[in-house]
């Protein structure tokens, strides 16, 4: 098993909407250094699972990390969906839970600029976690459309109530519902976020939404370092380490080397890797070629940051400083982000002699 594995209880359930439920966990003490996030990053979850042994799920933090309350996260069942439906049917205070430490980059990096957040149905997770972070930590205004089906769906509708009065000069929430206006179109978006152009924007829905929503903040030409989305995928791995997982992860490697033949060749020797990470500079002259730089740097006794281990959450993404990197899989990083160089820390191997990354 993983070395970061914690076995968390369950504090409180609280039922959001008929279809959505928050979930709060005790921290121990001596995982509390473990579990101290940043608003917007998400926890992953070892549901429970007679086919597999357990489905790895991530699921976005809706607390703030400046509240004092305890770490929660608030699930939406979908259809078919096994782990969020197992959840909310299953999981109740004083159950325990194998639970990762928190990770994700979807988070802002500092509370200098006005927030224009965009969230649709269960998006709102990490969007409202940024919101009260920033309304309680900051002095920036804060902007809020959150699109829904219809009324009963909105999720957080008391407390976005309880915060725009809290904070009347601050916060401004628009809520958009499918039933009443229809879906909202680009040019609808386009007219509402003109008037924000100075604003960071941070997106979280489901994929047409936020592709419409990107595309608006490209049109208007809003900077790459001033719109951030976050992303809902489930995890095809197991960061766990079960013994069931184990040998399908190997399974899984078995065939990927078989079909990776093709595959672009990198140095044949060892290879030179400097890395910022939480404020230190680490340097080394061995990276193996055959190993991901995950897999080097916890050869290392590193505790560089991951979740799924399949290029499935941009929980271990890293900058580029210098040099380049293949990465095996990507299902989560966009054109734009590889323009800008971030890659994937689980699926990087070096392509040139020297390579370069932050964490940060």
């Amino acid at each position: 098993m993983s070395d970061n594995v914690y076995t968390l209880t369950v504090l409180d359930v609280v039922e959001q909407t008929a279809d959505a439920c928050s979930f709060s966990f005790v921290i121990p003490d001596d995982a509390a250094e473990a579990f101290d996030y940043r608003p917007g990053q998400f926890l992953t979850l070892a549901v429970p699972s007679d086919q597999t042994g357990v489905a790895a799920r991530c699921y976005s933090l809706s607390s703030s990390p400046e509240s004092g309350e305890p770490p929660t996260i608030t699930v939406k069942r979908t259809v078919d969906g096994y782990a969020s439906n197992w959840l909310c049917d299953n999981l109740r205070p004083g159950d325990d839970i194998r639970v990762l430490p928190p990770e994700g980059i979807f988070t802002p990096k500092t509370l200098d600029h006005d927030l224009l957040l965009f969230a649709g149905g269960s998006g709102v997770t990490p969007i409202i976690s940024i919101a009260r972070h920033a309304l309680k930590a900051g002095d920036k205004r804060i902007v809020v459309f959150y699109a829904n089906r219809d009324e009963d769906s909105v999720i957080f509708a008391d407390e976005w109530s309880e915060l725009a009065r809290a904070y009347p000069e601050r916060l401004q929430v628009i809520h958009w519902l499918e039933s009443v206006q229809g879906l909202p179109t680009q040019e609808q978006l386009r007219a509402f976020t003109a008037s924000h152009r100075s604003y960071e924007a941070f997106v979280c829905g489901p994929a047409p939404y936020m592709k419409l929503v990107m595309a608006v903040l490209r049109e208007l030409e809003f900077p790459r370092e001033r719109r951030h989305q976050e992303k809902f995928v489930s995890l095809g791995g197991n960061p766990f380490g079960d013994e069931l997982a184990e040998a399908a992860a190997k399974a899984e490697i078995a065939e990927a080397d078989s079909d990776d033949e093709d595959a672009p060749a990198g140095p044949a020797g060892p290879v030179s890797l400097q890395v910022e990470l939480d404020g230190e500079q680490l340097s080394y002259d061995d990276w193996s070629p055959g190993l991901t730089m995950l897999e080097f740097l916890e050869s290392k006794g590193v505790k560089a940051p991951f979740s799924c281990r399949a290029g499935e959450c941009s929980a271990c993404a890293i900058r580029l400083l210098e040099g380049e990197v293949r990465m095996d899989n990507n299902d989560v990083l966009e054109p734009e982000d590889l323009d800008e160089g971030i890659r994937l820390g689980c699926q990087s191997h070096p392509m040139t002699e020297k390579v370069s990354v932050s964490y940060s």
